[in-house]
């Protein structure tokens, strides 16, 4: 794992300190989120484009890896790399034009296609999907199949990131456990036998965690500058790809066990819960509502969490520790061989459920809305 770290600390070295840069280039150009009074926290302008320096770290941790022996399998006398920088370079090229002059949402779609296909075109595509619970182990996607599932995975995954960077630090943390989930699965992956050794997967997670790692520290409440969509894209790429990569290119069964989310196509989507069950839980609501699909709404889970009484700190913390007990859904049978300590898990995601709903800033705020309400309700009595 020691060429996993130092790709971590080269790619989270360069977006810490790129970040400067590009900080004051946002400035100059007028990139800024601008406060609104019915939507922001925050009360002045603040610069975008973090992503920017999120992809210069990337292609530094790509550089790293190529230089290791390592990495030899991943990124020689292969296209796989070469497609992912291509890839990054279009969805970020796409996010920072959004952050720079609002695009199209089928514009900003079609932008994430092409990447998504250029990741197929190159060698990316998922293979495999197991399906759990059923007699049938494996389905197999057709050339057909496959290429369409790669891209629709590629524009989720990029979208869910998105939407559920709403708040400082809530979309760097959430990516940042997930893909150390996920590099941690892989490498038991690869100790079975089951992950081959020139999987890109591991890779692009390990990019995700130094490009978020070094980032973390400028958007951590109140944030300096913001990652806009072109960090929010990229980062949403780079855990398709870990996804794709790491749960659909194995046809083999993992560890003998019974549970039913030893698929390994299974086991990125719940360690990504948070962001794809909001995402769906919003196509959801526009769906019921016949709302369009890019129309914004205050409803999403940190929404929710904040209008709690939590506040945006706590609602992120909130947040990281609901994704990191997801990732303990997945690891402590890997490793352990025996759902026994799923039960301190599942006892950890009930007292935080209680704490979220019970606390004391969320009691008070029910009891006050409550006051504010029967006291409208009286006025309009007396008015009667």
């Amino acid at each position: 794992m020691f060429g996993y770290g130092l790709i971590i600390f080269i790619t989270a070295f360069i977006t810490w300190s790129m970040t400067f840069l590009v900080r004051r280039y946002a400035y100059k150009y007028r990139v800024l989120n601008l406060p609104k009074k019915d939507k922001d926290s925050h009360k002045r302008a603040t610069p975008l484009w973090g992503g920017i320096a999120m992809v210069a770290g990337c292609f530094g941790g790509f550089l790293t890896a190529f230089l290791l022996p390592q990495f030899r399998n991943v990124m020689h006398n292969n296209l796989e790399p070469i497609g992912i920088l291509l890839a990054l370079v279009i969805i970020a090229i796409v996010g920072a034009r959004d952050d720079y002059k609002p695009m199209s949402p089928p514009a900003k779609v079609m932008g994430q296609v092409i990447a998504g296909g250029v990741l197929s075109v190159t060698g990316i595509s998922i293979i495999y999907f197991r399906v759990p619970f059923f007699s049938i182990e494996y389905i197999t996607l057709s050339p057909d199949w496959a290429p369409l599932i790669t891209v629709l995975i590629v524009v989720f995954m990029a979208n869910a990131v998105n939407l559920i960077d709403g708040l400082d630090g809530l979309a760097s943390g959430i990516v940042a456990i997930g893909s150390l989930s996920l590099l941690i699965y892989s490498d038991k992956l690869y100790d079975s036998g089951i992950l081959p050794a020139g999987n890109i997967g591991p890779l692009c997670a390990a990019l995700a965690i130094g490009a978020t790692v070094g980032f973390l520290p400028h958007n951590w409440s109140p944030a300096k500058i913001f990652m806009g969509d072109a960090g929010s894209l990229t980062l949403g790429l780079l855990m398709a790809v870990s996804i794709i990569t790491i749960g659909g290119r194995t046809s083999e069964s993992f560890s003998g066990q019974t549970f039913f989310f030893f698929a390994p196509l299974v086991i990125p989507v719940i360690v990504m819960g948070v962001p794809i069950a909001d995402t769906l839980y919003a196509i959801f609501r526009r769906i019921k509502r016949k709302q369009s699909f890019s129309q914004p709404d205050k409803e999403h889970f940190h929404h929710r969490l904040v209008q709690l009484g939590h506040g945006p700190r706590r609602s992120v913390i909130i947040l990281w520790l609901f994704t990191a007990l997801l990732s303990a859904v997945v690891l402590i049978p890997i490793y352990t061989g025996g759902g026994s300590g799923l039960i301190l898990v599942a006892l950890s995601a009930v007292g935080l459920l209680f704490y979220v709903y019970f606390a004391k800033e969320a009691r008070d705020l029910r009891i006050e809305e409550r006051a504010k309400r029967l006291e409208k309700e009286a006025e309009v009595t007396d008015v009667q």
